[in-house]
């Protein structure tokens, strides 16, 4: 009898002591989830035919709402080329940031986004390539519209995108006039950009956001649906152009601001 109370007291003192245990832990896990601070570092990458001056809406909406912003210049010259400048930026940061990426930047986005720094990736009208994928590669998986084109390499290797199609084809819903300065003032990008293949893929392990441009003629929006799908991004369809971070800077900060607040 003496044996069967000792049983039964120490199953109830092992349930209780077990009890405690989860609840502290719940407990801390709530703590933890409620006082985790929103990220304040948003790093913004630009794509081919364009620099970081483009982020400029996006990046004055941004620090108004006291986010500490940085735009990487990528200097287009190779893949790990790009990284490398996005490494330098993430390098001086002193806490977690969001990494943003637009067109070719999301390339870079995927390779660079494995840095310590990076809470979470945001790819606006971007590639987000899988191991062994480049740019070029998932542009041809659905053809380009005949409002979109590239010049073939020059001799130095560098690429273009078609001055007689740059407005419909890449800034279709800005004015003709910043069309054609944007257009006159392209960087172009060397052609061996879009053959590099990626190699670190940070959405594997890393939060995802992607925002699909549905009237994009430069990336098809199907490729940037099937891209988002399958890295487990939180999509938000904004209808515009290829360059939706300038013509509608508010809806594309937004979801930036979301990431930064883990929403």
């Amino acid at each position: 009898m003496n044996k069967v109370i000792l049983q039964q007291s120490l199953k109830a003192v092992f349930m209780i002591l077990a009890t405690v245990f989860f609840f502290q832990l719940a407990t801390a896990h709530a703590q933890e989830t409620i006082t985790k601070p929103p990220v304040k570092n948003i790093v913004l990458v630009h794509g081919a035919f364009a620099d970081g001056s483009g982020w400029e809406a996006v990046y004055d909406i941004l620090t108004k709402h006291h986010y500490h912003v940085s735009i990487v210049q990528n200097p287009l010259t190779s893949l790990q080329d790009d990284v490398n400048a996005t490494n330098s930026v993430l390098d001086q940061l002193d806490g977690p940031a969001v990494l943003v990426g637009h067109s070719w930047g999301g390339v870079v986005i995927t390779e660079a986004g494995v840095h310590p720094n990076v809470a979470s990736l945001v790819y606006v009208a971007a590639f987000a390539p899988d191991k062994g994928e480049s740019a070029g590669s998932l542009e041809s998986e659905v053809p380009l519209t005949g409002d979109a084109g590239f010049t073939t390499p020059d001799k130095y290797g560098l690429v273009y995108f078609e001055p007689a199609k740059f407005h419909s084809g890449f800034a279709h819903d800005l004015s003709q006039e910043q069309s054609d300065f944007m257009c006159r003032s392209q960087a172009p990008i060397a052609g061996k950009c879009f053959e590099a293949t990626a190699d670190n893929i940070a959405w594997k392990t890393k939060p995802s956001y992607g925002i699909v441009a549905t009237e994009d003629k430069a990336i098809s929006p199907v490729t940037e649906r099937k891209m988002y799908a399958r890295a487990g991004a939180k999509v938000t369809e904004i209808k515009g152009n290829h360059v939706i971070f300038i013509s509608q800077p508010e809806a594309v900060a937004k979801v930036i601001m979301e990431a930064a607040q883990g929403k």
